[in-house]
């Protein structure tokens, strides 16, 4: 069947915030400092918010705070709070600003060929605060953020919300991704046709075809 539409994951497949498999921010916060609580306690418990995280369960940075600090009988200070708010917001503003010269061309190709192109992220409103100003944004005629729409990946009802957004079926549609969060078994579910991009992040498995360079995915249309 022919392809009519392809979706993308966002961090780690159009973008990355590690180099040389470092993260290129600088997330070295004093944690107990600024919040009274230890840095392993504190990972602890944001990791135990995930699903809330990307399904917009918390209106915000702050409010995810808010309910750690709660749970933990501690002291919400506002000045704390809002310095590791405007510190994430400048963390994840940094992939936007390079984008690899191969991804732009790859989109170019995909929207000189009528492809219609889609984005399905897991993400929360700072982590995604700087998209419509990247040049990623123009190239895309379907953006799915889960936190806005109350989905996150490997649902397979993300999937499907994404292919009727550009009136398409599940297998006229490819999806391409890092492999994070199962996105790569959910797309699949859901009956799109699976491509795991290894440009980025090796480190996930999978016994999806495998795709080094964006420019292979052309191939596969």
């Amino acid at each position: 069947m022919k392809t009519k539409a392809i979706f993308f994951d966002l961090f780690e497949t159009l973008i990355t915030e590690f180099s040389d498999g470092r993260r290129i921010s600088n997330r070295s916060y004093n944690y107990m400092e600024l919040l009274g609580l230890a840095a392993e306690e504190f990972k602890k418990e944001w990791g135990s918010r995930q699903q809330k995280r990307m399904t917009g369960f918390f209106s915000d940075y702050p409010a995810v705070l808010k309910d750690i600090l709660e749970n933990r009988n501690l002291k919400y200070y506002d000045e704390a709070v809002q310095y590791l708010y405007q510190e994430r917001i400048q963390e994840k503003m940094i992939p936007f600003v390079n984008i690899r010269s191969d991804i732009i061309e790859l989109l170019e190709n995909l929207r000189n060929n009528n492809i219609k192109i889609g984005l399905i992220s897991n993400c929360t409103e700072e982590e995604v605060r700087y998209w419509h100003g990247s040049m990623l944004a123009q190239y895309f005629d379907k953006i799915i953020f889960s936190y806005e729409v109350g989905i996150a990946k490997p649902d397979v009802k993300i999937y499907q919300l994404a292919c009727e957004g550009l009136s398409v079926t599940p297998e006229e549609t490819i999806f391409v991704g890092d492999g994070g969060s199962n996105e790569l078994d959910g797309a699949n579910s859901a009956g799109l046709r699976v491509y795991h991009a290894i440009w980025f992040n090796t480190y996930v498995e999978s016994n999806y075809k495998k795709i080094d360079k964006p420019k292979e995915i052309i191939k596969e249309i």
